[in-house]
């Protein structure tokens, strides 16, 4: 619509503007200023900043390399610990802030974020989310429910049925996917007892009871196999990068360490359990509610096994007998020598997960075990930071900057030696408590390398029980996501954690330090130096 003309031979032609409040222009200038000085903006700059200032006030007795590197890792560590960048974001920074600070070239970086480790990673998340599809986690875990609720009910053999069906599938796939998956299916059976004033303290205890002994049950089984979470994995590349020449840390290596450390420490898990939340009259408070016949019809509703789950399962078992029999010992090589050493525990861990998109699901004509619209929940994040650590591990290393932090740790040289596996697991697993198990190894486990050069003692003498101490985040709901995922189901609270949390903590550091210098010199052969 056409605004009418004023007849007046004086008005303006143009609208006139009239001048802005200058009072209206302050107040949204202070609201824009408001809006963007937030505390997460506070947190973003604060990494290049502290960045700037080590460039411009430090100096080390080294290369520049050096400098810039502890000047990288301030930045990086920073938006780790804040999250003032999104964490897999802030994973990727090595890839422009080593090349720019002259640490490593673009491609040098780049390699660290795919190796055989990450293939290896890859290969497993993509059969659990195929596990995790086809329900075959909840299948398995009514059934070893079923086997060991007993008649009349038992709690403590109950809660051993569930954590231990827990471990065995944190096992096989990360700690995180391990409490996702089975905390629904712990729940799904806490969900039979009564809430609100009618729940006994009896029921409410073994709930508690159950819920810890998901979320510790998932750090435990994930310690004894590769695959059950990135710590074990930055270990063994670390491992891999600074010793080449060395005998790599295979699958199977770390599984006859690894599952005797982690089946002790279960145990210790389950008797503290039992002792604090299972009661004497548990069994008759809980039969009320919980039975076979509960479990058993469940069960009837998933129907029989189908062809796809039976596949899927295959598969998964094969390529664990692939896993366990590539190195076996000297004298029996295993199938990698077929190869010459080229094909690793990520070779086959891809190559298994490549069928799951070939083999036919016979549900629908044409359609296969797995597609990748299902693989569209693989967790990138956790994949981009190994990758960071796996860089980080590199730049500490070839900028000089380990060499010289590890210095200031000559005073460890008269550490005794049986007392070096538990002041090295104590001290990794406090840092755990109060950042990420992947940061606390990345950082810690470099440093660890250099102690143990100047102490004159095998690295995985240190190295191991730093990364096994980082596992051991049992305190704090924040000390990891699967913490994190028993917390919110309501059932829990933090003086629950601490009570169990620490004499599990302690247990852990005791097992650790019985069988680092037993079973550990045997299986890493730590009594030997390295190549």
């Amino acid at each position: 619509m056409d605004h009418p003309i004023s007849d007046d031979p004086k008005s303006p032609l143009l609208p006139l503007h009239h001048d802005p409040d200058p009072i209206q222009q302050s107040q949204s200038f202070l609201s824009g200023l408001k809006s963007t000085l937030t505390l997460k903006t506070l947190f973003v700059l604060l990494g290049p900043l502290l960045c700037t200032i080590i460039c411009l006030c430090v100096k080390l007795d080294g290369p520049v390399a050096s400098r810039n590197m502890l000047a990288v890792l301030v930045w990086v560590f920073a938006w780790w610990f804040t999250e003032a960048v999104p964490m897999p974001i802030t994973s990727m920074s090595p890839l422009f802030l080593f090349p720019l600070f002259g640490i490593a070239s673009a491609d040098d970086v780049a390699h660290s974020y795919m190796d055989d480790v990450i293939a290896l990673v890859l290969g497993s998340f993509i059969l659990a989310l195929a596990v995790e599809h086809y329900n075959i986690h909840r299948r398995l875990a009514l059934n070893i429910t079923m086997l060991f609720c007993g008649d009349p009910l038992n709690p403590p053999l109950l809660l051993l049925g569930i954590c231990a069906t827990t471990a065995f599938v944190s096992m096989w796939m990360h700690n995180v996917a391990a409490a996702v998956i089975m905390m629904p299916v712990a729940t799904g059976i806490l969900q039979r007892f009564p809430v609100g004033p009618d729940r006994s303290v009896a029921v409410s205890k073994f709930c508690r009871a159950v819920v810890l002994g998901v979320i510790y049950s998932t750090a435990i089984g994930g310690m004894s196999t590769l695959t059950g979470t990135g710590v074990n994995l930055i270990l063994v590349g670390m491992w891999k990068s600074y010793f080449p020449e060395a005998e790599p840390i295979s699958f199977s290596t770390w599984f006859f360490f690894g599952f005797p450390l982690a089946l002790l420490i279960f145990l210790a898990l389950w008797v503290i359990l039992c002792c604090l939340y299972c009661s004497r009259n548990s069994s008759q408070a809980l039969s009320g509610y919980l039975d076979k016949a509960h479990l058993k019809r469940e069960l009837e509703m998933l129907g029989p096994m189908v062809f796809a789950e039976k596949m899927v399962l295959a598969v998964f078992s094969m390529l664990i007998v692939l896993w366990m029999t590539r190195s076996i010992t000297d004298d029996i090589p295993g199938w990698g020598a077929l190869f010459k050493g080229r094909a690793g525990d990520g070779t086959v861990s891809v190559m298994m997960a490549t069928l799951l998109f070939i083999i036919p699901n016979k549900k629908q004509k044409g359609e296969k075990l797995m597609d990748w619209n299902k693989c569209k929940k693989l967790p990138w994040n956790i994949i981009l930071l190994l990758g960071a650590g796996f860089a980080i591990a590199d730049g500490v290393r070839t900028s000089g900057l380990a060499d010289i932090l590890s210095k200031a740790l000559d005073f460890l040289e008269a550490v005794p030696y049986f007392a070096i596996a538990p002041a090295v697991c104590l001290i990794s697993s406090t840092i755990t408590e109060f950042t990420s198990n992947n940061s606390t190894t990345t950082l810690v486990v470099p440093l660890l390398i250099q102690i143990a050069k100047i102490m004159h003692v095998n690295p995985l003498l240190l190295m191991v029980p730093g990364a096994i101490g980082a596992q051991f985040s049992f305190l704090l709901p924040t000390g990891t996501p699967s913490n994190i995922v028993g917390f919110t189901t309501g059932h829990i609270e933090i003086q629950d954690m601490i009570k169990t949390g620490l004499p599990l903590k302690i247990a852990g550091i005791a097992v650790l330090s019985l069988l680092m210098p037993t079973l550990g010199a045997y299986v890493f052969g730590t009594n030997e130096p390295v190549q």
